[in-house]
C-alpha cells in the first residue's frame, strides 16, 4: 500500500489560522459578553491589589490592561485572560514599600524575563505531573482569598449595602436557571448600578478608591540606578513573582483544559506572561 501526502496551499494556511469571530455571529457574541464581564470586573479588583501592593490605582489598572492585551497577542489560552492578581501584589508589596515604585517597575520587567525563559527550558510542561486535586485546592484557595478580600469592602459601610450584596448574590446564582445567554455576572452589575443610580443610594463606588486614569500608558524605563545592587535588591523578589505568577496561571489553565475538554500550550502560557510582564 502507498499513501499520498496531502499537498497544504499557502492560501489554505491562511484560512486555517482565521479567527472563528470572523465567520460565526455567535463567537462575537460570546467574546463581548465575556469581554465586558471581565472588564467590568477588573477594574475593582485592580484597584484592590494595588492598594495591597501600595501603589497608585492607576498603575494597576494600566498594569491589567496591558497585561491582558499583550497575552492575548503573545500567548495565554482560550477562555483565560491574565491580569493583576493578589498573589502577586502580595510577593511584590515588601518591595515597594522598602525601595520605591521604581524598583516595583524593575522587579515586574526581570520577572518577565525569567518567564520567559523557564518558558523556554520547558519547564511549564512539568504542570502534568501536579495531581488534580492539587489544582483543585490552589484554585480553591485563590477563591477564598478573592472573598475574603472583600471582607474591608463590606465592613463601617452603609446599610443598603447589604442588601445589594444580597440581591447580587440572588442573581448569580438564579439567573443562569433562566438563560445562560448572557453572563449573570453582567447582569448583576448592569441591574444593581441602574438601581443605586436610579434610585439616588449612597454607597461607596469604585472611584472613591482612588484617581482613574485619563490617558493611556506610556513605555518608559524604570527610575532606578542600572547597577548590581540594584539587581541583587531585585531579583529575589522578581523570581519569586515569576514563579508565583507561572504556577497561578499554568494550574489555572490547567483547570480550564479539564472544564473545556480541550488542551492548551503551556510553553506559550509561560512565555506569553513574560513578555506581558516585560510591556
Amino acid at each position: 500500500m502507498s499513501s499520498a501526502a496531502t499537498v497544504v496551499s499557502p492560501a489554505a494556511r491562511l484560512r486555517g489560522l482565521k479567527p472563528d469571530w470572523l465567520s460565526d455571529p455567535k463567537v462575537w457574541r460570546t467574546e463581548i459578553l465575556a469581554g465586558l464581564v471581565v472588564s467590568l470586573a477588573l477594574i475593582p479588583e485592580a484597584i484592590s491589589f494595588s492598594i495591597i501592593a501600595g501603589v497608585d490605582p492607576a498603575i494597576g489598572l494600566f498594569a491589567s490592561f496591558t497585561m491582558a492585551v499583550t497575552i492575548a497577542i503573545v500567548g495565554g489560552r482560550r477562555a483565560m485572560i491574565s491580569a493583576a492578581t493578589g498573589a502577586v501584589a502580595l510577593v511584590i508589596a515588601p518591595l515597594n514599600r522598602e525601595h520605591g515604585l521604581g524598583y516595583l517597575v524593575a522587579a515586574v520587567i526581570l520577572a518577565g524575563v525569567f518567564q520567559v525563559i523557564l518558558g523556554a527550558l520547558g519547564v511549564a510542561k512539568l504542570m502534568r505531573f501536579i495531581p488534580r486535586s492539587v489544582m483543585v485546592g490552589f484554585v480553591n484557595s485563590l477563591a477564598i482569598l478573592i472573598f475574603m478580600a472583600q471582607f474591608p469592602e463590606m465592613t463601617d459601610v452603609p446599610w443598603p449595602v447589604y442588601p445589594l450584596i444580597a440581591a447580587g448574590l440572588v442573581l448569580m446564582v438564579f439567573f443562569p436557571k433562566i438563560t445562560t445567554v448572557i453572563p449573570a455576572p453582567l447582569v448583576a452589575i448592569v441591574i444593581l448600578t441602574v438601581i443605586t443610580i436610579a434610585a439616588g443610594i449612597a454607597v461607596p463606588t469604585v472611584g472613591d478608591k482612588g484617581d482613574l486614569p485619563s490617558s493611556l500608558p506610556v513605555p518608559g524605563l524604570p527610575d532606578v540606578p542600572f547597577t548590581l545592587d540594584t539587581l541583587t535588591t531585585i531579583a529575589p523578589y522578581a523570581f519569586a513573582m515569576a514563579l508565583v505568577g507561572l504556577m497561578e496561571s499554568l494550574m489555572t489553565a490547567k483547570l480550564v483544559d479539564d472544564i473545556t475538554d480541550t488542551r492548551s500550550s503551556k510553553t506559550r502560557e509561560s512565555v506569553g506572561q513574560g513578555v506581558a510582564n516585560i510591556v
